[in-house]
């Protein structure tokens, strides 16, 4: 009963900060991805908490490791796309309204280190319980980051014009050589 309860109020609680968030940060400046990216955040509220109750459940399990590998690389795609954001990308109010291309770093080889980051934060709570419903979530995040990417994408060739077209052919989009 105790676990049901705080399960209900972290998953209305993050729901809506992610709304109020999405149209903070994204719907009020008409920055459209990040409606799609609401989807994803909101399957991954919902896989980790689906999860929550078997993170450490026989944390030595080949599954476990591979799902702790997913999760650290998560946090170190975050911190270095961050990194490079601020750093580099001369940001104007929110981090992510850059006013240079970034192409160094991680970024040299995939133009969404961070969407790279929740794909894989998503994998890594996905290999904690392989259940339909996690399945399902984890789905849908992926399709969600897809649609965020495709989206931005064309917001950045909107900012850079064909210095984000050029980028765009020399890179991919998530995992560099491959995705």
């Amino acid at each position: 009963m105790r676990s049901t309860v705080i399960a209900i109020t972290s998953i209305a609680a993050g729901t809506i900060f992610l709304l109020w968030f999405t149209w903070w940060a994204f719907l009020k400046g008409k920055r459209y991805h990040g409606l799609a990216r609401f989807f994803s955040f909101e399957s991954l509220l919902l896989l980790i908490v689906l999860n929550a109750p078997v993170w450490f459940f026989n944390p030595v399990r080949p599954v476990q490791i591979v799902s702790w590998l997913l999760l650290l690389t998560s946090i170190i795609l975050a911190v270095h796309g961050f990194y490079m954001l601020r750093r580099f990308g001369r940001p104007r109010g929110q981090m992510e309204n850059t006013t240079k291309l970034i192409t160094t770093g991680l970024y040299r080889f995939i133009r969404h280190p961070l969407y790279a980051s929740l794909v894989f934060l998503g994998l890594g709570a996905w290999l904690k319980s392989m259940s339909w419903m996690a399945t399902a979530l984890a789905a849908t995040n992926l399709v969600a980051l897809y649609a965020t990417a495709r989206i931005e994408e064309g917001e950045m060739v909107g900012r850079f014009g064909e210095a984000y077209r050029e980028y765009m052919r020399k890179t991919k989009r998530f995992i560099p050589f491959v995705l």
